[in-house]
């Protein structure tokens, strides 16, 4: 089988999901796309069992923190199909007050740690997962280190200033 075409995925997938998938890019060729938390395993389902698609490998799941987007954590799953060695983004955007997404453990088994340390570094609250715990962070940890919620530097430190260099 051939490299599947983007124009060609992304018509399967409105096809099979009118409404709830649009593209938002294709940098590098590499097809991304953006649905919601509700459609989210439905669409990653029919991507693994479609014959002709066969997205079976899912290469990374992780987050990513926008502070300012209305909806700042996006969860990115990263599928790869070995068969015709075609690839896909896929993005959902959850906002703060409401981090549950559905896991995609009960599709792949190797979401599990990808979900773990999503849910260690950002906070992201995987529904269904089977031992959502942390799993690189101390557990008694109250923050989520991954998020820009906390300035780089403290502004009042003193010893990085300019006439302490010669300058």
């Amino acid at each position: 089988m051939g490299k599947i075409a983007n124009e060609e995925l992304l018509q399967k997938l409105n096809d099979k999901f009118p409404g709830q998938v649009a593209q938002t890019g294709a940098d590098f060729g590499l097809l991304t796309v953006e649905t919601n938390k509700e459609s989210i395993n439905a669409v990653l389902s029919f991507l693994k069992a479609d014959a002709t698609l066969q997205f079976i490998f899912l290469t990374d799941l992780t987050a990513v923190h926008y502070p300012e987007l209305e909806k700042p954590i996006g969860v990115v799953y990263h599928l790869h199909s070995l068969t015709t060695n075609t690839r896909i983004r896929i993005k959902v955007f959850l906002s703060l007050d409401d981090l549950h997404i559905p896991t995609a453990s009960t599709i792949w088994d190797g979401a599990n740690w990808m979900e773990r340390e999503t849910y260690d570094f950002f906070g992201v609250i995987f529904d269904g997962h089977p031992d959502l715990r942390r799993i690189l962070n101390v557990d008694d940890m109250t923050v989520f280190p991954m998020r820009k919620e906390f300035p780089l530097e403290d502004p009042n430190r003193i010893d990085k200033k300019d006439y302490f260099f010669g300058r």
